[in-house]
């Protein structure tokens, strides 16, 4: 007998009850793992250069838990314009959406300088993630004005698996979601975790709405100096145990599960900040050892520019070192000549007529990626 959809908790936020006992032992780790990570973030010299790649990784494994297919190396060569000639639309396409989400986030973080954290912001950042992409002809920047529904593709609203609120509610819904961002509460990290769940129960828009929810999370961090960054990554969690998180999210409309929820949404912070931790830790080593060792290679003045520029494009055209990295054309020849025949990067294509060779700085990716990728 075929089940019927699930159907949003029409009054059901905030959630009146939920079982603190289960919540209260997991609350500390994951105070304590988001600190000992801001105290990472407090120490990188430049935390946005530093942790580029791993925003990139973000936005990769967040576009991935909706189906891009795109691999962080994919999208770093695009950018520094080594992608084929040939490449197949989809993993451009794909590519597109994953580069949109960076900007969106940044777009986010712009307006945090002028505004609390609020729909408006939330409306700019889906204008942006939605910007030419396959989602661009559904209202970018526009919550929607019809219904929609989660269920396999090209499914009928009878055979979803879950219909979200209807559009004639979702103003009021969505109104009562920025009140509960400002409320006083008991911890902020249950907070966020019933803030991130019921804005994707809510689904108020018709595209990008988990993408927009996942970027909340560093968002709401951010905005309330929890970090001091918002260079916070929750998406390799979650596209891990992607089945689960849809699952728990489910259950808060279903069953009214919003302690399952919370249970599960904390145990992601609290192995994301320690996975985060590590991964800054490591960039931040890098960083310090790579920036002495280039100084004693070149001798350069332009030494710690040379540095920065390889951490924030770890995948770069020859070209593009010699005009973007701040350093006079003829040192820059000199400097990358210097790194170039000591083995600095990984060749992913030559230099070939006018075509500028592109060079990859691998210690830096495989520390982002997790693994030997490079």
């Amino acid at each position: 007998m075929p089940t019927k959809p699930v159907q949003y908790h029409e009054g059901g936020f905030p959630p009146k009850k939920i079982d603190w006992e289960r919540l209260i032992p997991l609350l500390g780790p994951a105070s304590a793992a988001l600190a000992r990570y801001d105290g990472i973030l407090i120490a990188l010299p430049n935390s946005a250069v530093l942790l580029s790649p791993l925003m990139t990784q973000e936005a990769v494994l967040s576009s991935r838990i909706e189906g891009t297919q795109a691999t962080m190396g994919e999208v770093l060569e695009y950018e520094a314009g080594a992608a084929p000639k040939d490449a197949d639309p989809r993993k451009t396409a794909d590519i597109q959406e994953i580069l949109n989400y960076r900007q969106a986030m940044w777009r986010a973080v712009e307006l945090l300088n002028e505004l609390p954290l609020c729909q408006r912001v939330v409306k700019e950042a889906h204008r942006v993630l939605m910007e030419g992409v396959r989602g661009q002809g559904k209202a970018p920047g526009d919550y929607r004005k019809i219904p929609n529904w989660i269920g396999p593709p090209g499914c009928t609203i009878e055979k979803a698996k879950y219909v979200p609120i209807s559009s004639e509610r979702l103003p009021r819904a969505i109104d009562r979601w920025e009140r509960f961002i400002h409320d006083d509460a008991p911890d902020r990290l249950v907070q966020l975790s019933l803030l991130h769940a019921e804005f994707e129960a809510l689904h108020p828009f018709l595209d990008g709405n988990g993408r927009l929810g996942r970027m909340f999370v560093p968002l709401f961090l951010f905005s309330l100096k929890i970090l001091q960054s918002p260079m916070f990554y929750i998406s390799a969690y979650l596209e891990a145990r992607r089945e689960e998180y849809y699952e728990r999210l489910l259950a808060v409309s279903r069953d009214g599960d919003w302690t399952g929820w919370c249970v599960f949404f904390l145990k992601a912070l609290t192995e994301q900040a320690k996975e985060n931790h590590d991964k800054a830790s490591a960039i931040l080593h890098l960083y310090e050892t790579e920036k002495n060792r280039i100084m004693e290679l070149t001798r350069s003045q332009f030494a710690i520019k040379a540095t920065d520029f390889l951490f924030k494009r770890p995948v770069f055209s020859v070209s593009a070192f010699y005009i973007e990295a701040g350093i006079p054309e003829h040192s820059a020849r000199k400097i990358l000549k210097t790194l170039r025949e000591k083995a600095f990067f990984s060749t992913l294509k030559e230099t070939k007529g006018r075509q500028p060779g592109v060079l990859v700085f691998r210690d830096l990716l495989n520390i982002a990626e997790g693994r030997q990728v490079f």
